[in-house]
Parts: structure tokens; C-alpha cells; sequence
């Protein structure tokens, strides 16, 4: 570890009416429909921002709603009094740092000393995984690091020149932000997982493990008395998930991650494997086909679905001279390709919501190290007006971009600004973006050689390595990432135990809608199941979980979760 890896480091203490996983609002306060307020919206104070970046998370990905079961079947909300250390971490060679958090309840076990290593799910900022991680750590008396992984919500104004400070406020170009992007003729807004330069989904698991190094830093400091905290004193366990699940199950893959990592516990994990389809394959597919092809299954098509059937038709990736036929065609060619009926059932909230495209165009910058300004398919980021118009960003907007953006546009303000390719062809953009990964040229090259570095080696010999997925899950279909991710690790002799859920999609947040929440279930029981297995398995030689298919029961419409809808393997 270099001496240099992290910057200055911020302590703040968090007790009385503030605390480590709730910031002080309880499970009342995270519920409600209106962020915490503000003083001066312009303005915010970095204790401001920190609560609404809580209750921003925590609601970007659990189930939070009353019947939902949180905090009385499963989870916990109880006031954790500690300290937080963050500082902005910076990998050798990286042009960009990521943020790297650690939280030190003030119950933390000295004897039975443990870190638990939370990174951000999605593109979240530093905060983005405290619903995986921090209700089963804080109890328990463990630390947590959390990590942005090289993305998250340090948005930067390209006009105005100012971005983010490592408290969340607004800086100039002379403080020391968490993201300023190298020089560009570009205006609107840039930020790190699009515009870092760094591909940082290839080196995720190295921003897991300086967040460990950063975690025993900050132990070994304080509490000198027990010092120093080493990996080989004390316990180490990853989890995460959707991205995050992918950067931990990065970081198991070196020789040596059983001398630092002593588990990993990887949900519905973004994680490519040789041979398998990799996220932007997959993502540019579907924002293609999917919309076209979803009324074959029964779902309502967007209005501007029937529009897109005909430009893929004319376009000649898909057949057919009726809608009908053009819808049959585009739901066969996904099928063909691997997508289940149930990911593509699941896989409409992600049109709904223009996700693919969203997703896409993000990760074909990140993918080619491309600077703001330098999409090859013409597509920036920007406030717009209500004409959809590109316009500067208001200096409210700007104070809420760390506490609410999700790190990936459009949201908090912040807009995709696309260009006109053919004012004729709806589909154009799409097109584009999908030939970026089986079209030719140099912007295709350089985005497949981003992609080329992102595959994932089996697991270190003997580190235990639990895989739980939804088998709905249509954002991240288990067919193409961890169903293969096992089979590959397990050839190689890991040590990977896999449970597979049914009726259980990606996105947990999503089940406050009542139509979804009475076909689908939540994802977190599992993930905290597993973690009190996997510590169990440490502590006393208690076996890990076998494998399951695990047979569940949707909760059905207006009606309260219950144990039995989970079924979970005992």
C-alpha cells in the first residue's frame, strides 16, 4: 500500500439525535416521502447533506414500505452511536479517487475484532450499500468500509467549474474536490463513472481491498491499545450487491484474497465470466428489443414501442411486415439469447424507467475512457429546461447532487442530452450504442478493449464465497452472470455455495409500488441470512449453506409479508 493511497481524513462523531445507520431518522424519518429538509437548499451544511444522503440510500434499495416486513420480519433500524472517518483513496496509475468511509460503531468488539467491506451498489455514492451492510454489522459491533468504487455522486459542473468536497458541499476548482475531470471543450455536467478516464469496473476489486487497508488504518488509530489491526487478527468479510456484489467477488479472484479476505457474501452481482455475455451486451440488446417484444408477455407497451418495432423491422433486426409479427420477432431473438421469460417480465421496469439506455450510455464512456464531451454516439449530461433543452445547473440543484444522485443520469437534476442522429429513425442512438459492441472502428475498439478487462477469475482456494440471485431478475439475469460465475468457479475447485430465489427481482426499493410488491419479494432476507450464516461457519465450523433453489410465495396484492413468502433455507 502506497503511503500516498489516501488523503486527508474527516472524523465526525454521530450520537444523541444522529447516529451511524439512520443519521437519527429511524425507520419513521427514512419512510417519509419528503427528503430532510434544508436551511438553505443553496447551501447545505455537510451534516444536512449527510442525513438526506441516508435517507436517499436507504430508500435506493430497501423496502421500506409498511407490510413490507423491514425491521419486523427481517433488518434493523435501532440507533448505532459511532464515528465516521472518510477520505478520498486513490489507486496506483488512477487518474481519479474513489471515496472510501469506514464506520466505528461505539460498540466495536476489540476481542472479536471484525471489518466488513460494503461496496456501493449501482453507481451510489459512498453511503450506497449501508442498507446491505450496516444493519447486520453495526449490531454485531463490526466496522464497515464503504467505497464508491471509482463512481458515485461527485458530479461536477463543467460551466460553473465547481464540484464536490469530500463533506458533500460545493467547492471551486481550487479546493479539494472528490472528482474534477481533466480539461474538455465540454459543457453541462461530468462525472467519475462516465468521465474518470479509469474504467473503474475493472479495477473494483482493488477498491475493495484499499478500503480494507484503509478500515485497519483507521482502527489501528483508534484504539491504540490494541493495535495494530492487521488482516491476520481480524476478520474480514466482504458483501455487496448488483455492482457492489461484482466488485467483491473481484476482489475474492487474486491468489492471495484468503490471506486478507476471510468470506464474501455476493447478491445479484454484475460479474462477467469467459464465454459469458457481459453487461453491455446485454443492456444494449435490450434497449433495443425489449420494448418491442414485451406485449408478446402481456405487458402494455410504451406509447412509442409501436414506433420502434418498425425501425428495428426497417432496420432488419427483426422480421416481420405486421406489429404482431415484429413483436414475436423481437421477443424470439431475446429468447434466443438467453433472456428467460421472468427476466423479461422483470426487465420492464428497467424500460419504464429508460434504464437500459441509461446504463448504456454511461458505461460506453466509462468502457472507452472517454473524457466529457467525447461520447461517440453524441450523447452528454446536462440540467434541462422543461423544452428538454440543455441549461446551466441551478446552485440548488448542485447542493443536492452528492446526497441524492444515484450516480448514473438522468435524476437529481441532471438530464441525458441526446444528439440527432436521423430524425427519422427513432432508434438511432440505440443502434449506435449497440455497435459499439459488434460494429467496427475505433470508438467500437476501444470500448470492447474496456469490456475485455473486466472478466472475473474464480475465487481464491478455500475462501468461502456465498451467491445468492433472483430468478427474476431482469436488470442483471442470472444467465448471463452468476449462474456461469459458479459453474466457472466451481471447476476450478472454489469454494461457492449459490442460492437462487424465485420471485425475487432486482430491486428491493421498487416493491413500495403495491403491483410489484404482490408478485415479487425482497432480496435483502437473503443477503442477511447468508452474512449469520457465513459468520457462523467462521466462528463455530458451522457448515455454509447448501445450495438451494429456493420454492418462495408471492405475498399477493395489499397484503403484509410473512415468513412463509420467504422460505428461507433454515
Amino acid at each position: 500500500m502506497a503511503a500516498t493511497a489516501f488523503g486527508p481524513v474527516r472524523v465526525t462523531e454521530h450520537r444523541g439525535n444522529d447516529d451511524l445507520l439512520t443519521a437519527g431518522l429511524g425507520l419513521d424519518g427514512l419512510r417519509a416521502m419528503t427528503a430532510p429538509a434544508l436551511a438553505d437548499p443553496e447551501s447545505p451544511t455537510a451534516v444536512e447533506v449527510r442525513r438526506r444522503a441516508v435517507w436517499s440510500n436507504w430508500r435506493g434499495i430497501a423496502d421500506l414500505a409498511p407490510g413490507g416486513g423491514y425491521a419486523e420480519l427481517y433488518g434493523s433500524v435501532a440507533p448505532s452511536p459511532g464515528r465516521e472517518f472518510q477520505t478520498l483513496a486513490r489507486l496506483p496509475g488512477a487518474k481519479q479517487p474513489h471515496r472510501v468511509l469506514v464506520q466505528v460503531p461505539d460498540n466495536f468488539d476489540q476481542q472479536a475484532r471484525c471489518v466488513v467491506l460494503a461496496p456501493a451498489s449501482g453507481s451510489r455514492g459512498v453511503l450506497g450499500a449501508i442498507a446491505v451492510a450496516g444493519p447486520w454489522a453495526l449490531p454485531r459491533g463490526c466496522a464497515i468500509a464503504y467505497t464508491d468504487k471509482g463512481a458515485g455522486s461527485d458530479y461536477y459542473d463543467l460551466d460553473a467549474g465547481l464540484g464536490v468536497q469530500l463533506d458533500g458541499t460545493i467547492g471551486g476548482p481550487d479546493a479539494a474536490l472528490a472528482f474534477q475531470p481533466e480539461q474538455a471543450p465540454a459543457t453541462g455536467v461530468a462525472f467519475k463513472h462516465a468521465h474518470s478516464g479509469d474504467n473503474p469496473e475493472a479495477h473494483w476489486g482493488e477498491h475493495v481491498r484499499q478500503s480494507a487497508e484503509f478500515a485497519l488504518k483507521v482502527l489501528t488509530e483508534a484504539f491504540p491499545d490494541a493495535a495494530p489491526y492487521r488482516f491476520d487478527n481480524t476478520r474480514v468479510i466482504a458483501v455487496g450487491i448488483s455492482n457492489g456484489g461484482g466488485a467483491v467477488l473481484q476482489a475474492a479472484q487474486s491468489a492471495s484474497a484468503g490471506d486478507w479476505l476471510d468470506a464474501v457474501v455476493a447478491a445479484e452481482p454484475n460479474v462477467t465470466v469467459a464465454g459469458a455475455r457481459p453487461i453491455y451486451d446485454y443492456t444494449t440488446e435490450a434497449a433495443l428489443l425489449m420494448p418491442c417484444a414485451l406485449p408478446v408477455l402481456g405487458i402494455p407497451a410504451l406509447p412509442t414501442a409501436d414506433a420502434q418495432c418498425a425501425a428495428l423491422a426497417t432496420a432488419g433486426l427483426i422480421q416481420g411486415d405486421t406489429l404482431g409479427e415484429q413483436q414475436q420477432s423481437a421477443y424470439q431473438a431475446l429468447r434466443a439469447n438467453g433472456w428467460t421469460d421472468e427476466a423479461l417480465r422483470a426487465g420492464s421496469i428497467s424500460v419504464a424507467f429508460d434504464l437500459w439506455r441509461s446504463v448504456a450510455v454511461t458505461y460506453a464512456s466509462a468502457y472507452g475512457r472517454l473524457p466529457a464531451g467525447a461520447h461517440p454516439c453524441g450523447y452528454s449530461f446536462s440540467a434541462v429546461a422543461k423544452d428538454g433543452t440543455p441549461r446551466p445547473a441551478t446552485a440548488t440543484e448542485r447542493a443536492a447532487w452528492s446526497s441524492e444522485a444515484a450516480g448514473i443520469p438522468p435524476g437529481a437534476g441532471v438530464a441525458i442530452v441526446a444528439r440527432v442522429i436521423d430524425p427519422a429513425n427513432p432508434v438511432a442512438g440505440l443502434q449506435c450504442l449497440r455497435a459499439l459492441w459488434d460494429g467496427q472502428g475505433a470508438d467500437a475498439d476501444r470500448v470492447r478493449q474496456g469490456i475485455s478487462e473486466l472478466q472475473v477469475a474464480p475465487p481464491a482456494a478455500g475462501l468461502p464465497v456465498m451467491v445468492i440471485h433472483g430468478l427474476d431478475d431482469g436488470l442483471i439475469p442470472p444467465a448471463f452472470t452468476s449462474t456461469p460465475y459458479v459453474a466457472a468457479a466451481r471447476s476450478a475447485g472454489a469454494d461457492v455455495h449459490h442460492w437462487q430465489v424465485r420471485n425475487v427481482q432486482h430491486f428491493d426499493a421498487f416493491l413500495g409500488v403495491p403491483v410489484y410488491a404482490g408478485i415479487y419479494l425482497p432480496l435483502l432476507p437473503y443477503v442477511y441470512e447468508a452474512l449469520d450464516r457465513t459468520w457462523a461457519h467462521l466462528e463455530n465450523g458451522a457448515p455454509m449453506p447448501v445450495d438451494a433453489v429456493i420454492a418462495t410465495t408471492p405475498r399477493g396484492a395489499g397484503k403484509p409479508l410473512q415468513a412463509g413468502h420467504l422460505a428461507i433455507p433454515r
